[in-house]
């Protein structure tokens, strides 16, 4: 099977890309063809396909003059994503298209190249654009659902797209935009969703989406074995407010034990900040680690804590923590409590409750027998998310997705 794997960016930006790069090597270790179609950028890894990616836009900067206007017109339809992917499509011939993350970059013009081509369209859902202007369902710190019932105009009135009101203004008029022409939800046969928390959301606000099926992230565990714990508490990821690390670095002051935050993100310099200020001296930041660094820097905790103050998807840093038997402390939100079950896989507590958090690290400190029990029984849960089971239901949907486009 000749397969069309799209993501906006090609290289290994966040958890979206990993799961992007993950399924293609996966479909080529199964014998099927896989061509990728993405946006230029310096950091892209290689692809016999490049030529054929959209060029690279910035929207980091958003201004209402008439190059501004321009390139925000991209967001909204982009005439040369369509026109590429066409090109693509004709010479290569796919049997299928399985989209991740094309918000912004490419935009859903691609859909109607895919349609007029006939190729039954797969997308995986990773986070809220499909509901949210910004994506998250969050902020001014905030879990946040005002703009339910399609009132897209609260995204500028909140200002939630980067603290702007020009960026918060295009990404409602996008919203809208998408919406009254229901791109996704007439282009896209078959959504996946890594979370039944994701699904149930969707379904809380009506979004007319046709089909959309539970197919949760996979992880190879077929050369990991449990870790012995180690002595110190760990944190990774990204470094921004919905991640909830101001109440973890309150939870830790004062406590037996090392924090060692890895990664990097726009609030980083502010943590340090704060723990500076508060003159915490057991938390230490270690900055963005990948591959074997980061597996070692995993594989020597104690635990992981995912204090996240969002909805969660489904985040790969909790499969990864159960890979190397490690138990997780999580926020009691979002798809958390599908993977971290309470006494077994790890403890849970309750959004932004730096007590409760207090609470279960000290549980995991002084009761190590519990502690290497739960990292056991993760490494047994995570198991079931193989990349095996992952590929065959893969398949069965890409089969459905075909029979609904024929």
């Amino acid at each position: 099977m000749k397969v069309l794997l799209i993501n906006k960016f090609y290289y290994l930006k966040g958890g979206a890309e990993k799961q992007f790069f993950d399924v293609k090597e996966l479909l080529e270790k199964n014998g099927h063809e896989v061509i990728t179609f993405a946006m230029q950028d310096e950091k892209n890894l290689p692809s016999p396909y490049s030529k054929y990616f959209v060029s690279k836009v910035d929207f980091s900067n958003v201004r209402f003059d008439s190059e501004g206007m321009r390139t925000a017109g991209r967001m909204f339809y982009s005439f040369e994503a369509n026109r590429k992917i066409s090109k693509l499509i004709k010479k290569e011939k796919p049997d299928i298209a399985h989209i991740h993350n094309i918000y912004h970059q490419i935009s859903p013009s691609i859909l109607l190249a895919l349609k007029n081509h006939s190729i039954p369209v797969v997308q995986t859902l990773h986070d809220y654009k499909i509901i949210c202007p910004s994506y998250s369902l969050f902020t001014k710190g905030k879990i946040c659902e005002r703009c339910k019932g399609y009132n897209y105009w609260q995204c500028i009135k909140n200002k939630c797209m980067k603290d702007s009101r020009a960026a918060s203004t295009l990404a409602c008029l996008e919203m809208y935009f998408h919406k009254a022409f229901k791109f996704y939800e007439e282009k896209v046969d078959v959504f996946l969703s890594p979370s039944q928390f994701m699904i149930k959301k969707i379904r809380e606000w009506e979004a007319p989406i046709v089909d959309i099926k539970y197919l949760p992230n996979f992880i190879d565990t077929s050369n990991a074995t449990p870790v012995e714990p180690g002595d110190y508490l760990l944190y990774f990821g990204r470094l921004s407010s919905e991640k909830g690390i101001n109440t973890l670095i309150k939870a830790m002051k004062g406590l037996p034990r090392k924090l060692k935050i890895v990664g990097t993100g726009p609030q980083e310099k502010e943590l340090q900040g704060m723990v500076a200020k508060e003159q915490i001296t057991n938390i230490e930041f270690l900055g963005y680690k990948t591959g074997n660094e980061l597996n070692e820097v995993i594989k020597n905790s104690l635990a992981v804590v995912v204090p996240s103050e969002w909805y969660e998807n489904r985040p790969l840093t909790i499969l990864e923590a159960f890979s190397f038997g490690k138990p997780v402390i999580g926020t009691e939100v979002g798809g958390i409590p599908e993977l971290v079950r309470e006494g077994e896989t790890g403890y849970l507590y309750k959004l932004g409750s730096v007590e409760g958090l207090r609470g279960k690290i000290n549980d995991i400190i002084k009761d190590k027998e519990k502690t290497v029990q739960m990292g056991k029984g993760a490494f047994e849960f995570v198991k079931q998310f193989s990349p095996e089971n992952y590929y065959e239901k893969l398949i069965k949907v890409y089969e459905y997705a075909k029979k609904q486009d024929s």
